[in-house]
């Protein structure tokens, strides 16, 4: 794994694409434009059968390097570093910073291609590689590029807990165009790892991205709703529009459950609307999971009508399953 540093000072984990699978590309990049030459090169024969011998070979020179140079270069510029070796391999060019290639830098490889590749055939670039710590032949130096694997294997993703019902579609009008990015992935990634942190840091870093996700809507977290719930559905929220973006389906974000949004009663997956806000009762929620709720944090009030979550809490399974923010049995 290599981090890269874009513009933004943001880290990029990418894989740097291995010596084996680069010289599979550039070898069927080769086949490819090795086909494509020959035949350039037999329809140029029979068409300058009739013209000289100087003009045969300014046509010769002007073919090779149309065909073997300059098409590679077109190929990688238009596809922004993916040429058909590469996209059968899952490889790709970036910049140093993990952006797209532009012509400059496609024109820099492919000149130094020229030498390292087709003159020497291609054992200047195998050594390059070999030395270089992120496999880069001599051209990725002097472009500034990197050969990065597309296709790597899905990592495991750590399940989101979905809001209590009592939460779906409070937030649907909601502004989140501000929030950014790496606020969303933070969130994500508290939510699916909350139960492995302590309790006390588990409620502070729910308050604290609480805190800048209702800053950045800026709309302050409702009386009552504990942080790590507000954030679930905020998310939720999120995914919802997208979802609806991408596939073109009405209905309410974040899901409906029967009788409407805030209608439900009863109050399951251990949560209850509290009195003095959002960390300390995700903290009393967590604390709950250890058997014993710490004298400093109150425990979590249950609204009327919340027998259902009660017993969730004791220990009986009901008639659905823990959504996350339940303590297990």
């Amino acid at each position: 794994m290599s981090e890269l540093v874009t513009g933004e000072a943001v880290a990029l984990e990418l894989r740097p694409a291995k010596l084996p699978s680069r010289a599979l590309a550039v070898l069927l990049d080769l086949v490819v434009v090795g086909v494509a030459y020959m035949a350039v090169t037999i329809g140029l024969a029979i068409a300058t059968a009739s013209l000289d011998e100087a003009a045969q070979m300014a046509v010769s020179i002007a073919s090779f390097i149309l065909v073997l140079v300059g098409a590679p270069i077109a190929v990688e510029t238009l596809s922004h570093g993916r040429s058909l070796g590469k996209m059968a391999c899952g490889l790709r060019v970036v910049r140093d910073d993990g952006g797209p290639i532009r012509f400059r830098h496609a024109l820099v490889r492919g000149a130094v291609g020229v030498v390292e590749i087709l003159m020497t055939f291609g054992v200047v670039a195998c050594i390059a590689s070999l030395v270089s710590a992120r496999g880069r032949r001599l051209g990725d130096v002097f472009a500034g590029t990197l050969v990065v694997r597309e296709r790597v294997p899905a990592a495991r993703t750590g399940f989101v807990p979905p809001p209590p019902p009592w939460m779906s579609g409070r937030f649907s009008g909601l502004d989140l165009s501000a929030v950014p990015d790496g606020l969303w992935l933070a969130i994500r990634q508290y939510l699916t790892r909350m139960q492995q942190l302590d309790p006390q840091v588990g409620a502070a870093m729910a308050g604290r991205l609480a805190a800048d996700l209702a800053a950045r809507t800026g709309a302050p977290v409702p009386q009552g709703v504990p942080s790590a719930a507000y954030l679930a559905a905020v998310l939720q929220e999120r995914q919802a529009r997208e979802a609806q973006r991408a596939f073109g389906q009405g209905g309410a974000a974040g899901g409906q459950v029967p009788g409407g949004a805030g209608a439900a009663t009863e109050v399951p997956y251990g949560f209850a609307p509290v009195q003095s806000g959002g960390v300390g009762a995700y903290g009393a929620s967590v604390a709950l999971e250890k058997g014993a709720v710490s004298p400093s944090v109150p425990p979590v009030p249950t609204a009327p009508g919340a027998e259902q979550g009660a017993a969730v809490r004791d220990g009986v399974s009901g008639d659905r399953p823990a959504g996350g923010f339940a303590p297990p049995a």
